[in-house]
């Protein structure tokens, strides 16, 4: 059963890196098209871009299939919390833009600035639900390993109860 829970993890940061990429290649095309102006950005598409870019980071650095990658699940469901804002302040940045409605997915493939903009709608959800996912399975993996270091042994003298830091060990 490690071995399923270390792929699965392994899949699910590939996927998070892939969809960070995308979110981060579609909102930096927008932020690019500021440089030559002289208005600032939104803020939400600066917050999307950081959460995109720590997402990668940190994905990226937890690819690696040790153990200690199922410990930081506390992390990775902060960053599911962050890419759901994200991903709301997306949609209600494509209010504002003349696309139809947020789950209109006719005209996806059209290419347009529409198109872009429900793409890096559909892959930041995509992206929290894989941080989600990752979350979940650190959970699973950290209470299931907390588990089986606390049963009793059976020859132990207090059978039923957690042995003491303090108390003698079985060599």
């Amino acid at each position: 059963m490690p071995i399923l829970s270390r792929v699965l993890s392994v899949i699910l940061r590939v996927g998070e890196i892939g969809f960070g990429a995308v979110v981060a290649g579609i909102i930096g095309s927008y932020l690019h098209s500021f440089d030559k102006v002289d208005a600032w950005p939104e803020a939400r598409w600066i917050y999307t871009e950081v959460v995109a870019g720590i997402s990668i980071l940190l994905a990226l650095l937890w690819l690696l299939p040790f153990s200690s990658g199922f410990f930081m699940w506390p992390i990775d469901l902060l960053l599911s919390f962050a890419w759901f804002a994200a991903f709301g302040l997306l949609v209600d940045a494509l209010e504002d833009v003349n696309c139809g409605g947020v789950f209109e997915w006719g005209r996806i493939t059209d290419g347009g600035s529409c198109a872009r903009w429900k793409a890096s709608q559909a892959f930041s959800f995509l992206s929290a639900i894989f941080w989600l996912a990752s979350a979940l399975l650190g959970i699973w993996f950290s209470f299931r390993v907390r588990d089986r270091h606390t049963r009793p042994i059976a020859g132990d003298a207090v059978y039923g109860r957690r042995r003491r830091w303090y108390g003698r060990h079985r060599v």
